[in-house]
């Protein structure tokens, strides 16, 4: 019997197994009936018997094992993509819906080849079975993936709004007891709480950042008229006095008045040089240098320490990535890893862009922004 009649004449039957092996998923299966536990393995059935009895060219065969079938006309995804989605939001692992269809695959082979007992199998419907089961697959681990990716990412979006509220009460309450001066201890404890407060707002404003480039909002910006000269030379006050151990040197040249978010400006350039006095030499200083012509605006920071290793150079841009910098700085107080990922968003959110470079004479984050959109 060829093997797409013995799937759709026997389709009861390896539902039953189906449903028996989706019960053994637990804890995801525990509280589920036997609707939930079939969910869409009818309709990817009879996908694949379809699949199977449909003829099929060499260069079909071919797109089809790189993953590119052709796509339904008539629906917006397929069953194994509406049985992924379900299964994601039922609590199954990646590695539990796997193995549905490794379980499917095998039980309905093993059903067909003693159907077929005592001539030999159709090897070609083999071939095209597991070709159809892979393509299946595939769609759901795809679909899968897309599901998990974006709960966890409207997860650590409502977290991160979430927090911001107790967050400003203890910052506020910090504030009202070091105002009050009620002695040394107390005024003490409270700048502790204060700093720790303004971190921890740093870390959610990043969480919040990151969050909404992952789904797909990019970096929110207000333009409105700003002179960046005036961003730059507040924000290398605050970090001087932030670091009074460092040295921070600013240079600008011409005419650094345009169009941009100034408040984004200053966190994408306190990211570059909060960034270079971390990784840079202790007893050298950070170098920031701002100029403009007609078009655009240019503003170097610059570092003196060990190079950069092409590799991580080439990765410094992605998200929750790390320079090889002191342990002290890198671990515990380094942040999430976050900061030159965010810098090169709020610079793409101003229609410009953002580059490294790096030797034995330092290293250098050039940021070049168009004064008009």
């Amino acid at each position: 019997m060829r093997l797409a009649d013995f799937i759709l004449r026997n389709i009861e039957s390896i539902l039953i197994q189906w449903e028996a092996f989706a019960a053994t998923l637990l804890p995801a299966a525990r509280s589920m009936d036997s609707l939930a536990l079939r969910d869409h393995a009818r309709q990817i059935l009879e996908a694949v018997a379809k699949d199977i009895s449909t003829p099929q060219t060499r260069e079909a065969q071919r797109e089809k094992s790189l993953g590119h079938a052709p796509a339904l006309i008539d629906a917006p995804e397929t069953a194994a993509q509406t049985h992924a989605m379900l299964r994601a939001r039922l609590g199954f692992s990646i590695n539990q819906l796997a193995a549905e269809y490794r379980a499917l695959r095998a039980s309905v082979l093993r059903l067909w080849i003693d159907e077929c007992q005592p001539d030999a199998p159709h090897l070609g419907d083999m071939i095209r079975f597991n070709e159809a089961i892979d393509q299946a697959l595939a769609e759901s681990v795809s679909f899968f993936t897309e599901q998990v990716e974006q709960a966890r990412d409207l997860l650590l979006g409502m977290l991160g709004h979430d927090m911001r509220s107790p967050l400003q009460t203890i910052q506020i309450t910090a504030s009202y007891l070091a105002a009050l001066n009620a002695g040394e201890n107390v005024s003490e404890a409270a700048e502790r709480l204060i700093r720790s407060g303004g971190r921890m707002q740093a870390l959610l404003d990043d969480l919040c950042d990151f969050n909404r480039t992952q789904l797909g909002l990019g970096i929110n910006v207000i333009p409105r008229d700003v002179d960046l000269a005036v961003v730059v030379t507040d924000l290398t006050d605050q970090l001087r006095a932030a670091h009074p151990g460092r040295q921070i040197d600013l240079e600008v040249k011409g005419d650094l008045r345009g169009h941009w978010d100034g408040q984004r400006m200053q966190q994408l350039l306190g990211n570059l040089v909060v960034n270079a006095i971390k990784y840079g030499a202790s007893d050298t200083p950070v170098r920031v240098i701002a100029t403009a012509d007609a078009a655009e605006i240019s503003i170097e920071v610059r570092n003196q320490g060990l190079a950069i290793d092409q590799v991580t150079l080439e990765r410094i841009f992605e998200p929750l990535q790390r320079g090889p910098g002191n342990a002290h700085e890198s671990g515990r107080n380094g942040g999430l890893g976050l900061g030159l990922y965010i810098a090169k968003e709020i610079a793409r959110a101003h229609h410009g862009a953002i580059e490294a470079r790096s030797d034995q004479t330092g290293t250098v984050f050039t940021v070049r922004l168009p004064r008009r959109k």
